[in-house]
């Protein structure tokens, strides 16, 4: 039995010692790694190390023999489950070896919540490829709302895009059908946001109370159909819950299929679908590997029977 000296790979830089070691020997439980550090029986550039510490590529591990010749298995993966949305393959719009950019259906949830059985989160293991690593998820979009999400491949590029969403260095553009014509067509909403209601029946509101997040969206009117129905593109230039619903709504013209916010209004007309019309259409954001990253969502079928029946061209 001999120790064995691991080197940090390019995908593993940044992430916690211990989760490297969940990673590599899946079968090595965590108190039993908090005493072979303890003891210095592992080391990391030949120093001592806690399991907290993050680990940078090419730092050298030293694995213990007792652990380096067990047998290593791979940890069983979660088979998700096969339903109408399909895979996650299928919804692939953009790949490259650190990023992933994926049009997300209606209906499908980013993340798991209360009586969520399936979500984007939970199936990110269809994902993974040549990888060691599951993909990450970087930022969300409500469950109804379709298009652009994109996913990091390594702890990395999750950083470095979560830096670029936090600093602003991205631009979204979101496409929704709303129930009447905005005025004036083209303008800024600033409007601060803050979450009322009981938990499990949350709903953000337009609030002048100081604990309100800012929020500010920037729209205009492409096309409109009468004074019934408008395709309008939103910019959101914060991040808030949301944010476009809440703006849009609050100018007396709500999305389409947005009950929570637009109640009745909300309602579509004839062939028109009672589904959220809301849809990530486009994300100009900087990559991880320098350069710009820009991916276009194509519409989901109920929106884009919409636009077909209000004669919008959805290639303008």
């Amino acid at each position: 039995m001999s120790a064995a000296t691991i080197s940090i790979a390019a995908d593993e830089d940044g992430i916690r010692l211990d989760r490297w070691f969940k990673r590599r020997y899946p079968a090595l439980t965590h108190g039993r790694l908090e005493k072979l550090l303890r003891t210095g029986q592992i080391r990391l550039d030949g120093k001592r190390a806690k399991s907290a510490d993050r680990v940078a590529v090419g730092q050298a591990v030293r694995v213990p023999p007792q652990v380096a010749d067990e047998p290593v298995e791979e940890a069983p993966r979660p088979q998700p489950r096969e339903d109408k949305r399909g895979s996650l393959e299928d919804a692939i719009l953009y790949m490259d070896k650190t990023v992933i950019v994926l049009n997300k259906p209606p209906g499908l949830a980013t993340q798991g919540g209360s009586g969520l059985t399936q979500h984007v989160d939970g199936m990110l293991d269809q994902l993974t490829f040549e990888k060691k690593q599951r993909p990450r998820l970087v930022h969300r979009l409500d469950r109804d709302t379709s298009g652009v999400l994109v996913v990091a491949r390594t702890v990395p590029a999750a950083a470095a895009l979560a830096k670029s969403l936090a600093q602003r260095d991205a631009s979204k553009v979101y496409w929704a059908l709303t129930r009447g014509v905005p005025k004036p067509k083209r303008g800024t909403i600033r409007a601060a946001l803050a979450k009322e209601g009981a938990r499990g029946h949350e709903r953000m509101e337009i609030s002048k109370d100081e604990d309100a997040k800012r929020a500010v969206t920037e729209y205009e009117v492409v096309d409109h159909a009468g004074g019934d129905f408008a395709w309008v593109a939103a910019k959101p230039v914060t991040g808030r819950t949301h944010q476009i619903r809440v703006h849009l709504a609050s100018l007396g013209t709500p999305i389409v299929g947005d009950f929570k916010y637009g109640a009745q209004a909300a309602r579509g007309k004839g062939a028109i679908a009672d589904k959220l019309h809301l849809h990530a259409r486009e994300i100009d954001i900087a990559h991880p590997d320098g350069g710009r990253l820009k991916v276009t969502a194509p519409l989901p079928a109920h929106m884009m029977a919409s636009w077909k029946l209000l004669g919008f061209d959805h290639e303008t």
